[in-house]
């Protein structure tokens, strides 16, 4: 299949999203852009990676960033257009424009960061969202983090929440709700491997579709 597409996941946190998206994207032959967005967004901005960092999924705009200081304790250049401050919503602009020239390069796989909605309106966009029953999500974190389940669960409803605000904030549709999406998949369900073999069969669908 040759003819391109964006394919952007939500996830719950624990749900294996991240996973999934990444085996996706190597099945396809695709690139899978997670941390890369951050990366991407410092270099093109010049801004020092660590705020995109900071702000990574948060929706917060009260709190006024302090003065970026690079590596050695230097200013960044480019911020006298900014007023030499930067808000969370700044930053999101940067990333904003890093995911639309990343996907202006090709296929690919985003994970998280408000990208369906950045690249609502693309005819190659195809957004999915993973989720999956609590008590197995905490099972995952506990066994990825070393966590008592106690504070998986307290992880897993603070990261929940985090991303969830962030989304509502910048986006017009609900995080998680199956109306947002173009898929919505219960990876405690199907399993990791069987919410990749759905993923990447729907895409093979709808590219087919969208080649006729």
């Amino acid at each position: 299949m040759s003819k391109r597409i964006v394919i952007c996941i939500g996830r719950e946190f624990g749900s294996g999203g991240r996973e999934i998206g990444c085996a996706v994207a190597e099945k396809l032959g695709i690139p899978f852009y997670d941390k890369e967005i951050l990366k991407k967004a410092a270099k093109d901005s010049g801004i020092v990676e660590e705020l995109f960092e900071n702000a990574d999924e948060k929706p917060t705009n009260s709190f006024l960033y302090t003065l970026a200081i690079g590596a050695h304790g230097q200013a960044v250049n480019s911020f006298t257009n900014y007023n030499d401050y930067l808000t969370n919503d700044k930053l999101f602009l940067f990333q904003t424009d890093a995911i639309r020239k990343m996907a202006d390069e090709g296929s690919c796989v985003f994970i998280g960061r408000c990208a369906d909605y950045i690249l609502r309106g693309r005819k190659d966009m195809f957004s999915v969202f993973i989720h999956a029953p609590l008590e197995l999500r905490i099972q995952r974190i506990c066994r990825l983090y070393n966590l008592e389940e106690d504070a998986a669960r307290s992880l897993i409803r603070k990261t929940d929440r985090s991303r969830a605000n962030y989304h509502n904030f910048y986006a017009d549709r609900d995080w998680g709700a199956a109306g947002s999406y173009d898929m919505s998949i219960n990876s405690g369900k199907f399993g990791v491997d069987g919410a990749v073999q759905l993923i990447v069969s729907a895409a093979e669908t709808f590219r087919a579709q969208n080649s006729q």
